[in-house]
């Protein structure tokens, strides 16, 4: 069993090599093309590092192809007052002064800090941020950022995606403002919001595509999201379940909450409800992004996610039928045969662990 154990874990990382190399040949040649996305970020005092930590990362592994970390293509530049600033954690970053025009960077990332602190910040934070906001540089706030840009009036007719944690945070500091929760970042025009931890490799991710293409942040998607068995992680789901980009809002917003409630599925009103918009008009936008109904895609995704588990944890096909959102092991092995060909002890007995490496299907 060691052994075989052994040779999955060896092939596994044999496959995921291949993936990071087909990814960097669809554009490798272009390195040389010069830099397609910079990103200056502005460190507030007591800033949660994973944040810059993530979005960095994400910049690293777009920029340079394997694992060279060359910012060949992505570039990132940390600012704040003086010469370090400090993250929630205690950790000193060091950073690059508040000098130099904005306009040299494609986004400015602001980094909130702690709630108490972040009026006590140098002026000169305030002076810059709005000087970016003048030049027409597109700004995002990254955890309690949306904060900071509401503080500056930045956010005047905007919504902004803040932590569930934080929504009455800022519903009291800011009444007259619009807030969501329960998805991964907001975007409102030149302002983009995110409520933070694993949810700003979603949107560093959603903007490596857009200035830099879909292979790289694909390549972002496989380095980054690493599941961990006998876990419901968000990063698990993520992973089992793939990364469908769609334009429209409702529809986005829609499947994130299919996402987060899979074990328990909501009734296609409720969804339609909690996105804002019509049962119908729902449908129809579904049908135009994905070519299924809301209803199909919700079906698909269980069952998607069902055969992750199957190949890739020692679930027992009951505890797996519970935790995709089926009454019953009937029911869902019903549904699994006719989507797959096969059932769900057939897939597992007849498949490697490693099946799904390359196959988000």
């Amino acid at each position: 069993m060691a052994n075989a154990d052994k040779a999955s874990k060896l092939e596994n990382a044999r496959l995921g090599r291949e993936l990071v190399a087909q990814l960097d040949a669809h554009r490798s040649a272009d390195v040389s093309a010069g830099i397609e996305l910079r990103v200056g970020f502005l460190l507030w005092p007591t800033f949660p590092l994973l944040s810059l930590a993530g979005f960095c990362d994400a910049l690293r592994h777009a920029a340079d192809i394997g694992d060279q970390s060359r910012p060949l293509r992505c570039t990132w530049t940390l600012l704040g007052a003086g010469e370090a600033v400090e993250a929630s954690c205690g950790i000193a970053v060091p950073v690059q002064g508040l000098h130099g025009s904005p306009e040299q960077f494609d986004y400015l990332v602001v980094i909130g800090g702690l709630l108490p602190e972040l009026d006590s910040v140098d002026r000169r934070y305030w002076t810059y941020l709005r000087s970016a906001s003048a030049a027409k540089v597109p700004l995002i706030g990254l955890c309690t950022g949306s904060f900071v840009l509401a503080r500056a009036g930045l956010m005047q007719d905007r919504v902004a995606c803040v932590h569930a944690f934080h929504h009455e945070d800022y519903k009291t500091m800011f009444p007259g403002l619009r807030a969501v929760t329960h998805r991964d970042y907001e975007v409102d025009g030149d302002r983009i919001t995110c409520a933070g931890g694993v949810s700003v490799l979603e949107l560093a991710a959603h903007l490596i595509g857009r200035h830099c293409g879909a292979d790289r942040a694909s390549k972002v998607i496989h380095q980054m999201t690493v599941s961990r068995r006998g876990g419901r992680s968000f990063v698990e789901r993520r992973k089992a379940l793939g990364y469908l980009t769609v334009d429209d809002r409702s529809v986005r917003h829609a499947i994130v909450l299919m996402e987060e409630n899979i074990e328990a599925p909501l009734s296609i009103t409720v969804v339609a409800r909690m996105t804002g918009t019509g049962v119908r008009q729902l449908q129809r936008s579904f049908l135009a992004e994905t070519g299924l109904s809301p209803k199909e895609f919700y079906r698909l995704m269980r069952l998607r996610y069902a055969r992750w588990l199957l190949l890739n944890s020692d679930r027992r096909v009951t505890v797996i039928a519970y935790e995709c959102g089926f009454s019953d092991a009937a029911h869902f092995i019903r549904d699994f045969k006719a989507m797959y060909g096969m059932t769900p002890g057939q897939t597992r007995t007849s498949m490697p662990a490693h099946a799904t490496a390359l196959d988000s299907g």
